[in-house]
């Protein structure tokens, strides 16, 4: 049953990635911008400090006094615009968009398509049939909402993103988080140890923005078949330690994939967690699928994008999953780190399922972009 057509996300699909950038956000989310400027006033009672002092119980995320352990991850909130109108509408938890140690341009509009699943729940997991036949994608954008991902990545140059995501950090308010997240950039030709020093050089070019916390992305699955670092967890232990070396005390996460297999799961916490290196895991990024319009035919255009990052309401059970099982090695095996359940959230229930799973957060993107009255309904 076709459920209801949403419109006027944050983020506008029908846009370049970089018209996105220049202009957005879009929606509730510009409203509040013009409504509540945190360029120009900080004082304002919906975001002054002691206000929420008395309106809000705080909770505690690695160490950092939040009003409610939920916000955005990775990939809608491009810069700093989107960041203070999330924080405005009570995300308190917000993930700058993933930056690189270089520029890095974005793949071919579009790169959003809405996703129909044919099953009767809408969730779809790794072995899903479909992952291989194809998921159906097209505009036509309603509940239960699931997308295509297909960015690549992108990142401004260090000299454009550095001051930004420092006002970022300054804008969030009382009780609120700005996490930055980076990853490595793969270069042909370049040699294992360069692309791991470039993991490094992208955490120190963070660290120069006054970052308290960080988290690294290994889990893009836009970047070409066979591409995703989680799937090679002795190379991310390696890289994770090296960064430690460079951040020192600041608590560093890494962002993780689906991963089925519970050894495979196993060993990834030992070489980051259990080495001391990695403090917290984010869980998960977006399934990885080929994606086919009403004919059949490749959806997205260009050489390398058969397939896509699939988010939204198709992944939650994934994510519910992942975080389990997680949650499940942190007790057997005494590791203390902390959980970032993301996956397929769009209203209190899947919050409290993922907080009942043993996630210490929650994040929603999909829902976000197009609700931004979510984290006001939890």
């Amino acid at each position: 049953m076709m459920g209801q057509m949403l419109e006027n996300p944050c983020y506008d699909v029908n846009l370049t990635y970089e018209e996105n950038y220049r202009r957005g956000p879009f929606g509730r989310f510009a409203e509040i911008l013009k409504r509540h400027d945190s360029r120009y006033s900080s004082d304002d009672e919906e975001h002054n400090g002691e206000a929420r002092k008395v309106r809000v119980e705080q909770s505690s995320f690695m160490g950092f006094a939040v009003n409610k352990p939920f916000g955005i991850p990775a990939g809608p909130l491009l810069n700093s615009h989107f960041t203070d109108a999330a924080f405005r509408l009570g995300f308190d938890m917000c993930t700058y968009k993933t930056v690189r140690s270089r520029a890095w341009a974005c793949n071919p509009f579009p790169n959003v398509l809405a996703i129909h699943p044919k099953t009767s729940t809408g969730f779809i997991t790794a072995g899903s049939p479909e992952i291989k036949e194809g998921l159906l994608a097209d505009t036509r954008y309603q509940e239960p909402l699931s997308i295509s991902n297909s960015f690549g990545v992108p990142s401004q140059d260090p000299d454009v993103w550095q001051p930004d995501m420092q006002h970022a950090m300054q804008h969030a308010g009382f009780g609120q988080l700005l996490i930055p997240s980076f990853q490595g950039s793969r270069i042909t030709g370049m040699s294992t140890a360069e692309y791991v020093q470039d993991h490094v050089i992208a955490a120190k070019l963070i660290m120069e923005t006054g970052a308290k916390l960080v988290e690294m992305n290994t889990s893009c699955p836009n970047e070409g078949p066979g591409s995703l670092l989680c799937d090679n967890p002795d190379l991310v232990g390696e890289i994770c330690e090296a960064v430690k070396d460079q951040i020192g005390d600041v608590p560093f996460m890494i962002k993780l994939a689906y991963i089925p297999d519970d050894s495979t799961l196993q060993h990834m916490l030992d070489v980051t967690v259990g080495r001391g290196s990695v403090q917290g895991i984010v869980a998960i990024n977006t399934i990885s699928a080929r994606l086919v319009d009403s004919r059949g035919n490749q959806a997205l255009p260009g050489v390398g994008r058969e397939r896509s990052g699939v988010c939204g309401h198709a992944i939650l059970q994934s994510g519910l999953d992942m975080v389990s099982r997680l949650d499940g090695i942190r007790k057997r095996s005494e590791y203390n780190f902390s959980i970032i359940g993301v996956g397929g959230v769009a209203n209190a229930d899947d919050y409290r399922n993922y907080r009942s799973r043993g996630a210490d957060a929650v994040q929603a993107a999909t829902a976000a972009i197009w609700n931004p009255n979510l984290a006001a309904s939890l």
